[in-house]
């Protein structure tokens, strides 16, 4: 499986880092005026792209032979995923109209967009940890880098290209590592997962992670975006440019940290992990106008993509079920009705009278559902071989 390790670059000068945006500008404008020719005159393969664009982007733009191939495959990829997206739907609620837009345009490129480089115009000293990286000021070499232990470890099987990223004025190297799959396991049983807003994530278990602190960060940096967009004063712009990105990366943590300890819950027990398939839950409910912000930050598929991939690398087994009527439904009786839940928090079936915690019920009711989805061969198992 593919996964990538992000390092951050410490340019030695204002030099330096003046080189590394002019080499993201150049790139990316290159990649404009290929995409250009791309799309006026239907030219979406490699080999025939770069046949009618290769001299021109070198000539106009001050690239070397190598970056001029890797804006070109830039451009290539960037139209295969738009198709590949068209074709399985994967535009989002209006698709249609998105479609419409990709199909009557071609592909444009931000002047920072990310600039893939390769093994010729990038190398990575590991032992000093150090980088050499092509700019269009020259080769820039004993560029340091930092990054987590993690990080660090997996460049060490580091293979193919490294894209060059400029977020907030700083540069970072987002490396793509190949690493061994292990095969699934045969679950015993499942560890079901009920993903929510007031509590994130709730475990069959009774493992109840909740949502009140994220919740409340998230007010606290809705607020002061509201109060700093009031004030439009030159720092007040500042500051809302500082933190732009500052809740994303919050929730992105803390949904790293609860997939971490729900796998590793899965894992220890040598149970696999089952999920409510909750595609298109933004346009299937209805929230109230004080409501909707909530719903709409609501990171689930970011929760489950991470939970799905932690789970690949470990060898657990994950299920997708349908998270129809799993809130209404006795874990114990399997009566249903709406009824059953009384409120946010709290479920008493009206048949056998079991009184659990919504969220717990919610998730034992997911975890039968995996596992009677598993038993019926209805969800691919591990080869026993």
């Amino acid at each position: 499986m593919k996964i990538v390790a992000q390092v951050k670059l410490l340019p030695a000068s204002a030099h330096d880092a003046d080189a590394l945006a002019a080499t993201l500008r150049a790139c990316n404008r290159a990649a404009n005026a290929a995409s250009e020719v791309a799309f006026t005159r239907d030219l979406k393969r490699r080999n025939v792209l770069q046949e009618a664009v290769y001299h021109r982007i070198k000539a106009d733009f001050d690239l070397g032979a190598q970056p001029a191939v890797r804006v070109v495959k830039k451009v290539c990829d960037a139209y295969a995923t738009l198709k590949g997206n068209i074709k399985a739907g994967n535009l989002g609620p209006e698709g249609s109209k998105r479609r419409m837009r990709a199909e009557s345009k071609p592909i444009a490129f931000h002047e920072d967009a990310a600039q893939p480089y390769d093994d010729r115009i990038l190398t990575w000293n590991l032992d000093v940890r150090t980088v050499s990286v092509w700019t269009v000021a020259g080769r820039i070499k004993g560029i340091p880098f930092v990054g987590s232990p993690e990080a660090l470890k997996l460049l060490a099987s580091r293979k193919g290209e490294s894209d060059l990223v400029m977020r907030d004025g700083m540069f970072f190297l987002v490396a793509t590592i190949d690493i061994p799959e292990p095969q699934p396991y045969k679950p015993d049983g499942f560890l079901g997962v009920d993903l929510g807003i007031v509590n994130i994530a709730t475990t069959s278990d009774g493992d109840i992670l909740a949502g009140r602190g994220l919740n409340r960060y998230r007010k606290r940096q809705r607020d002061l975006r509201a109060k700093l967009q009031k004030k439009r004063t030159k720092s007040a712009k500042r500051v809302l440019k500082r933190i732009r990105r500052r809740e994303a990366r919050h929730a992105a943590n803390t949904n790293h940290i609860i997939a971490k300890r729900i796998v590793a819950t899965a894992e220890r027990t040598s149970r696999g992990v089952a999920l409510e398939d909750l595609g298109g839950i933004r346009q299937r409910v209805t929230a109230k106008k004080d409501q909707r912000a909530r719903l709409h930050s609501w990171a689930f598929a970011q929760l489950g993509a991470f939970i799905a991939y932690k789970a690949r690398r470990a060898g657990v087994p994950v299920v997708h079920v349908d998270p129809r009527n799993t809130s209404r439904q006795c874990s114990e009786c399997w009566h249903t009705h709406r009824t059953n839940r009384v409120d946010q928090a709290r479920f008493v079936c009206r048949s056998c009278g079991t009184v659990l915690h919504a969220d717990h019920n919610g998730s034992r009711n997911i975890a039968h559902r995996a596992d009677a989805a598993w038993q019926r061969g209805a969800v691919n198992r591990p080869s026993t071989a």
